[in-house]
């Protein structure tokens, strides 16, 4: 695919979501586990990696690094027997948050490292100095020097580290990086994202010694050797829910393969609360809107709570649910980018403070030309333009290639009028 920030996005809206939806492999799980075969030896394939921008510009930082990179059909092969670089490319590592997750690998390979301050979506100040004053635990030394940091890692040795936040990205580095230092290294605090448990399934079956992922704790005896092996990331419950959403929006009836129904608990609750329909069954969600839907409150939270990643898409089938309803964001602190866009389609939206939004519900949104500012918050406005009057057009959509392999195909399956109009960039 050719990610082409020019591309946009066409929606005629009024279609119900009808169907069955096979879910994409995780994008917040591969990306780690990518950066943690950097660690092994040999060869390391993963099934089913989705065809996404993070992906595409993850292999581009690791080839630069050395790293044999092979596609066949949507499996990666990975081969870093070879790699020679512990410098990440500074224009790489700032196109994607991800490259961040490459810290505690490098360090692990090499005993040092050398970033640039990492990208990504702009939904709020993401600051690395919990990565660096957990590394400094493990007597990582850290410098500053120009726009670069400069890790030394030549003394490092293991102990025990408690988080003040559970950060998805400090936990990951700090599993990746003690998984073959010598002695016994505790996180108190950890995140317990599914994404992070997989990537501890990942490493404990190259041959790592980790346990207590997905508790308050985890612990990691370090090993000498990882090696290659084969490996199915899980399934992303960010899509999943996503589905849902559009299904409840657009009073449809869709079956998701692989809809994560553990992972997705707390949305299954709101959609339930509000006036769904669903049955869960061997990882398989049907979900069913047939009567009018009711507001309801969100709080995001880390997880197991409500998903920051799915609450701006929340805030569009808040925004067609007649009454009032409010959402608090208490992860990001810059998560509403997308309020003025949804307003501009007519949705009713006021912003009470950086984290508290106030939805009074309308039925008639319309369509509109919108520019997405982030990656959930593009998907928001695709779907706002499944239920809106009109066409909706959506542009700068290589955000939402971040996370979604090809948005419009996932809509289009299940009967929504969607298609993507391809632009030649200059």
């Amino acid at each position: 695919m050719n990610y082409n920030c020019k591309d946009k996005i066409v929606i005629n809206g009024g279609k119900k979501l009808e169907g069955t939806f096979v879910n994409q492999t995780s994008k917040n799980a591969v990306l780690p586990i990518m950066s943690a075969s950097i660690m092994c030896d040999g060869i390391v394939k993963l099934y089913d990696v989705p065809n996404i921008v993070d992906v595409f510009n993850m292999k581009k930082i690791m080839s630069s690094l050395g790293v044999k990179i092979r596609a066949r059909d949507k499996n990666l092969f990975l081969n870093s027997d070879n790699i020679s670089f512990c410098e990440i490319d500074d224009n790489l590592s700032k196109s994607m948050r991800s490259s961040i997750f490459l810290l505690g690998a490098l360090l692990s390979k090499f005993k040092r490292a050398k970033i640039t301050l990492p990208g990504g979506c702009k939904i709020g100040a993401r600051p690395i100095d919990l990565h660096i004053k957990a590394l400094k635990k493990l007597n990582v030394k850290c410098k500053k020097l120009g726009e670069h940091l400069i890790f030394d890692a030549s003394k490092a040795r293991a102990n025990k580290i408690k988080l003040k936040i559970p950060s998805v990205g400090a936990s990951e580095n700090i599993i990746q990086f003690a998984c073959k230092l010598k002695g016994k290294t505790t996180i108190i605090n950890p995140a317990r994202e599914p994404e992070v448990v997989d990537l501890c399934n990942f490493l404990n079956k190259a041959g790592a010694k980790i346990v207590g992922a997905g508790s308050n704790k985890i612990t990691i005896y370090g090993v000498d050797r990882l090696c290659g092996v084969q490996y199915y990331p899980i399934r992303d419950r960010i899509v999943s829910g996503t589905i849902m959403v559009a299904t409840a929006l657009t009073g449809g009836d869709v079956r998701i393969i692989g809809g994560c129904s553990k992972e997705n608990e707390s949305l299954i609750k709101i959609l339930c609360s509000m006036g769904c329909q669903i049955e869960t069954k061997s990882d398989i969600i049907h979900i069913t809107r047939e009567k009018e839907l009711v507001p309801a409150n969100i709080e995001t939270g880390y997880y197991p709570k409500f998903p920051t990643d799915l609450q701006t898409i929340m805030l569009t089938l808040l925004s067609t649910v007649e009454g009032k309803s409010v959402v608090s964001e208490r992860v990001f602190e810059n998560r509403f980018l997308t309020v003025c866009e949804l307003n501009k389609m007519g949705a009713n939206i006021s912003l009470k403070d950086a984290h508290t939004a106030v939805i009074n519900g309308t039925n008639c949104l319309a369509g509109s030309i919108v520019e997405v500012a982030d990656l959930r918050g593009g998907a928001s406005l695709v779907l706002a333009g499944l239920v809106a009057k009109g066409e909706t057009i959506v542009s700068n959509v290589r955000l939402i290639d971040r996370g979604y392999d090809h948005i419009e195909n996932m809509l289009s399956s299940l009967g929504a009028d969607v298609r993507r109009i391809c632009q030649k960039q200059k």
